[in-house]
């Protein structure tokens, strides 16, 4: 029996919830262990080693019904297993992992099929050779026999080609808004990070000029993801690389424009700003440095205040030199035997790991590039016990991103906890026409521009809504729109309706009133109590996925499941029972919509 069971790995960590089945004495057992350490558990094995086998995993949120499905499903199939209703299918141990890890749960687009669906049978078929619908049915029919199904779930249901839809009970739809608002704030935090530290880099702009629409995007999504990436439970910090190396060509020619020797950088931005930055200007390399500081001090200004971005460290590139990071670097690849000397040049030997060519780390002139300085500060973020190293680059760095991962594995770093997030271009429609940028000629829009013009929860809220990989078209119209129409609007709208709503209502519920609300038992009900539960399984994809965009969606659909509810359901009536009822129901809304738009750094309004 032992091989066919997942193996359990035990952590020196507190949880505050866990669950376990476990193969005991023949009998299947369920146990539970609230506020305990893992020690307890390795412990509790240790003394009961005969017949018992862990089976499950550890649900670190009880809110996540999907891992209670896959609990349900794993003893279903175990259960199976051991009455011969299913054949013996033993695996390799990886290839155990593997199977369940590929098992998914989700939720059908259409709800005739339930509230969520697997795949497990469609993925066992391909194991042990049967049809999927019948093994669909041997599962289904174990697992309605399972005391803990009738907990959550009225039924499960089998459809073509041997999908097992389940049924959420209206008893535990019930149950969950009560535990929402018990948990208020807190509701849709998780602990799956378990306290790992993760390092988040974005914006990063070249101190050229004024912060771009572009480095807009990548600012909000980074801050966004470093919100979730703290609800999850990870330590997340958010760090800002300032390209102010002396040795940049960007600070050479940034000098040269000022000293009216170029005019690659030349903008208004610049020529309105050079008497504010009282600085000296001496030779070009002087010139573009003392400027860029200037710049760099400004930008920090606009993103601490004007668009509410917030950095835990700001790193100086320029650092790396004076602590004499990159020349020891350098002598590290040296002896990997990867670099190599041609054209006076020092290249690093990245076509011998998949790259296309090799790449020079320092030029002719004994110049290191920005490869080399890139190196030096990806090693210093392995060296500070980062788990995950999340960048956000612009579609221009989409070619340094396999070189880089190359330079840390040949560094002896695992290029795996390198997550580097290619972000498209923004076009910016004013109407009906494409506004044409350029940040070298000095002809473009300004973040600063764009949020005074449309209002930093737009700005925000736009572009979170497209996926880093896809292209941006800003709409300035709709942006500008109080309509339905408008995304934010209508979300925000929902929630300022619940705060007028409860304010006629006379404020919070009481908690002994919690206790029944069984008067809820309309379709449009129910349907807004499942999206409410959605929220936890929102935060902990995005966490391990990093598709901000699902927060902005989320939000729209439950302020449209809010909508429809409203205009079906009577808030306020006669029926005292029903209001306290319908009451709980919008207060466990409110919570989640300020949750979604507190991580999206969004405001929550109390009037509109």
């Amino acid at each position: 029996m032992r091989k066919y069971l997942p193996k359990m790995n035990y952590q020196a960590t507190d949880f505050n919830y866990c669950l376990f089945t476990v193969f005991y004495m023949n009998n299947f057992v369920k146990l539970k262990f609230i506020n305990f350490n893992c020690a307890k558990i390795k412990n509790f094995c240790g003394e009961n080693r005969k017949g018992l086998f862990i089976l499950a995993r550890v649900c670190y949120y009880k809110y996540m019904l999907r891992e209670e499905i896959k609990n349900l499903l794993e003893k279903a199939v175990y259960s199976a297993v051991k009455d011969k209703k299913l054949p013996d299918f033993g695996l390799p141990e990886k290839a155990r992992e593997d199977f369940w890890r590929s098992v998914t749960v989700e939720h059908p687009e259409n709800k005739d099929f339930g509230d969520y669906f697997s795949n497990a049978a469609l993925r066992l078929a391909k194991i042990l050779r049967k049809p999927s619908m019948e093994i669909a049915e041997i599962i289904a029919a174990k697992i309605s026999r399972v005391k803990e199904m009738k907990k959550y779930f009225t039924r499960a249901e089998v459809a073509k080609p041997g999908f097992i839809n389940f049924y959420l009970s209206p008893d535990y739809l019930r149950k969950s808004v009560a535990e929402i608002i018990k948990k208020g704030d807190k509701f849709g935090d998780l602990k799956i990070g378990k306290g790992e530290k993760v390092q988040l880099e974005f914006i990063s702009a070249n101190p050229t000029g004024p912060l771009t629409i572009a480095n807009g995007r990548g600012g909000f999504m980074g801050d966004v993801l470093r919100n979730v990436m703290k609800t999850a439970g990870y330590k997340a910090e958010a760090e800002y690389f300032i390209n102010d190396s002396k040795h940049s060509n960007q600070i050479r020619e940034l000098g040269k424009t000022i000293l009216g020797k170029g005019e690659m950088y030349k903008s208004e931005y610049l020529n309105e700003r050079l008497a504010d930055f009282k600085v000296k200007f001496s030779d070009i390399e002087g010139a573009g440095s003392a400027v860029a500081n200037e710049i760099v001090k400004d930008h920090k200004e606009k993103i601490k205040n004007k668009f509410n971005i917030k950095f835990d460290k700001w790193f100086s590139e320029q650092s790396l030199y004076d602590k004499n990071n990159v020349q020891k670097i350098l002598l590290e690849l040296d002896e990997t035997g990867f670099t190599h000397k041609k054209d006076g040049a020092v290249w690093l030997k990245t076509s011998e790991r998949g790259d296309d060519e090799d790449r020079v780390l320092v030029r002719a002139d004994g110049e290191p590039t920005y490869f080399l300085s890139d190196i030096a500060y990806h090693a210093d973020k392995f060296s500070r016990g980062y788990g995950k190293i999340i960048n956000f680059w612009g579609a221009d760095h989409h070619g340094h991103v396999r070189r880089l991962k190359i330079a840390m594995e040949i560094l002896g770093y695992d290029s795996s906890k390198v997550e580097i997030i290619i972000m498209q271009l923004v076009r910016l429609i004013k109407n009906g026409q494409e506004v044409k940028m350029s940040k070298r000629m000095g002809q473009y829009i300004t973040l600063e521009e764009l949020v005074d013009e449309v209002g930093l929860d737009v700005a925000r809220f736009f572009f979170l809504m497209v996926s880093a990989n896809r292209q941006v078209d800003f709409d300035m119209s709709l942006a500008k729109e109080k309509s339905e129409k408008n995304p934010v609007y209508y979300v925000q709208y929902a929630y300022a309706r619940i705060g007028s709503i409860l304010r006629k209502l006379g404020g919070e519920i009481k908690k002994s009133e919690l206790a029944d609300l069984k008067n809820l038992e309309e379709e449009a009900e129910f349907d807004l109590a499942k999206k409410l539960l959605e929220l936890p399984e929102i935060i902990e994809d995005t966490a391990r996925d990093f598709q901000v965009q699902r927060l902005p969606q989320y939000a729209v659909e439950l302020a449209r499941y809010f909508h429809n509810f409203y205009a079906q359901c009577r808030v306020i009536s006669e029926d005292k029972k029903l209001s306290v009822a319908r009451f709980a129901l919008i207060t466990a809304t409110q919570i989640a919509l300020r949750k979604i738009l507190g991580i999206m750094g969004v405001s929550a309004p109390e009037k509109m």
